[in-house]
């Protein structure tokens, strides 16, 4: 790419206006984290779903995984938070934990496979959001400001329930939830 006088001229006048905008107090917009949201895989990583968590910033899959190969994929579309769920026991899954936190633009990120083993409060630990699975059904709710977010079953159809995933939108004022059914 070839920069002349004109694009330098433009770029200067650009950062001009940043700067006079930050001595004004005027805050930037910060740019949003999109993280792809998945659990209950049973060893099942669907084509579709790949493509649901392209351009994802983060993906966090939420126990269940059934083999190493979904989490290596995966790996290969962005950066993954996982944890251990009641299926995964090879040699592979000891590494999981059965409980992990990420922390993204000042929200904290609880994520366990079966919510009933949640081990703490999640109000008193400072988490805004708790990514579970284990049900295979899809739920989004908030409780006393806190997202619990299930994204259901990525993995092989069970009779009554969809085949789902998830995407999560943060930004430093907002979180943002969304069911996608497959």
């Amino acid at each position: 790419m070839t920069v002349g006088p004109a694009a330098a001229a433009t770029a200067s006048r650009t950062l001009s206006f940043i700067c006079e905008e930050l001595e004004k107090g005027t805050s930037l917009p910060t740019m949003a984290k999109n993280i792809g949201v998945i659990s209950d895989t049973h060893g099942l990583l669907r084509g579709e779903v790949k493509s649901r968590l392209c351009g994802c910033d983060w993906i966090i899959h939420a126990g269940d995984i059934g083999t190493l190969s979904v989490l290596t994929e995966l790996g290969e579309i962005a950066e993954v938070v996982a944890v251990r769920g009641n299926v995964d026991t090879g040699s592979w899954a000891k590494e999981l934990k059965e409980e992990e936190f990420a922390d993204v633009d000042g929200y904290r990120i609880c994520v366990v496979h079966d919510l009933s083993t949640l081990s703490l409060d999640p109000a008193a630990a400072g988490v805004g959001v708790v990514i579970y699975g284990h049900s295979h059904q899809p739920a989004v709710e908030w409780k006393t400001g806190i997202l619990y977010l299930n994204p259901g079953s990525a993995g092989r159809q069970r009779p009554h329930l969809p085949i789902s995933l998830a995407l999560l939108r943060i930004t430093a004022e907002s979180i943002t939830p969304e069911l996608i059914e497959l």
